[in-house]
């Protein structure tokens, strides 16, 4: 079972930056899609970011333009740098990576961010 840990969480103020990783335990025959979801408390988890691996990642409007999602494929690494940070950002932020041919879906434990001063 392909496992997903992410890291580089925490507090920061307002305006800061993070940069959050995503560590994948194997690779995946035919590649996944990697993404980033972030969820608080007692909302549905929302989508931020999207990298089919074509070095065009997709972004949700609301961090589109302050948040940067990129890709190590070498050493199984995604990464979301995030800059210009907002309270409205602070969530739970999790991995998620689909599998390309048979669609299976798996999620890190996600890690929290907090933007507050």
């Amino acid at each position: 079972q392909m496992q997903l840990v992410e890291s580089g969480g925490g507090l920061v103020q307002p305006g800061g930056s993070l940069r959050l990783s995503c560590r994948r335990s194997e690779s995946i025959f035919g590649g996944v899609t990697m993404a980033w979801y972030r969820q608080t408390p007692g909302n549905e988890r929302e989508w931020v970011a999207t990298d089919i691996g074509d070095g065009a990642p997709t972004y949700s409007d609301s961090v589109k333009g302050r948040f940067t999602m990129s890709r190590d494929i070498t050493r199984y690494m995604t990464y979301l740098q995030m800059n210009n940070l907002k309270p409205d950002d602070t969530a739970v932020y999790y991995c998620n990576a689909k599998s390309n041919i048979y669609h299976r879906v798996y999620w890190g434990r996600g890690i929290q961010v907090t933007v507050s001063s």
